[in-house]
């Protein structure tokens, strides 16, 4: 797997609503997306490589404020955040 920049990712997300994703992913998505975009503005531009440094202050961050969802969106947001994790943990070869 080759290294993804930010822009990569946001571009998995709009594509999501291409591949009519459930509603639960597009919520996810949306959620998701708008901590990474804060976070990602102290790492760089949208083309910036996406780092496991990065993924976990977007983690410590959804984690402070877990309160705020449901226990069942807790459990939809977190599901996917971890299916995202090979998008900053990958390297180039």
């Amino acid at each position: 797997m080759t290294s993804k920049t930010l822009t990569d990712l946001y571009t998995y997300f709009d594509s999501l609503l291409d591949q009519d994703a459930s509603a639960d992913t597009l919520f996810a998505s949306s959620y998701v997306r708008g901590f990474i975009a804060v976070e990602a503005v102290g790492f760089g531009d949208d083309e910036q490589l996406l780092s496991p440094t990065l993924y976990q202050q977007v983690s410590a961050k959804m984690t402070a404020v877990k309160s705020e969802l449901s226990p069942q969106d807790q459990m939809i947001i977190a599901d996917f955040w971890q299916q995202l994790a090979d998008y900053f943990n990958s390297k180039e070869r």
